[in-house]
């Protein structure tokens, strides 16, 4: 029996939806397809192997032209399929302020 992870309502795809994840980078590019989404996160089923890719940070695009796109950052991984938080705009930013301060603490 499969444990739900994410807190919080969910939107579950009968067929799935397409999409691509592509490194902050641009160095890299995968096809997926997304399965059900939430405000906080989604789960998705990759095509092609994710060895060797950065998937601390990366986008999924949700169109063809990258207009429509989240800020992610990956949570777990089963098989073909991950897990991946959203980054707010402001994450980044508080990441580098804790950072900012230990190192002037140091």
């Amino acid at each position: 029996m499969a444990t739900e992870r994410r807190r919080g309502d969910r939107v579950t795809f009968e067929r799935g939806i397409a999409a691509f994840m592509m490194g902050i980078d641009g160095t890299w590019r995968r096809d997926c397809v997304m399965e059900d989404v939430s405000e906080t996160g989604a789960k998705l089923t990759v095509e092609g192997s994710i060895e060797g890719l950065h998937l601390k940070e990366f986008f999924l695009l949700l169109s063809s032209t990258g207009l429509a796109y989240r800020r992610c950052e990956l949570a777990w991984v089963n098989g073909d399929q991950i897990g991946v938080n959203f980054l707010k705009q402001g994450d980044k930013k508080k990441k580098m302020t804790k950072r900012g301060t230990q190192a002037a603490e140091a």
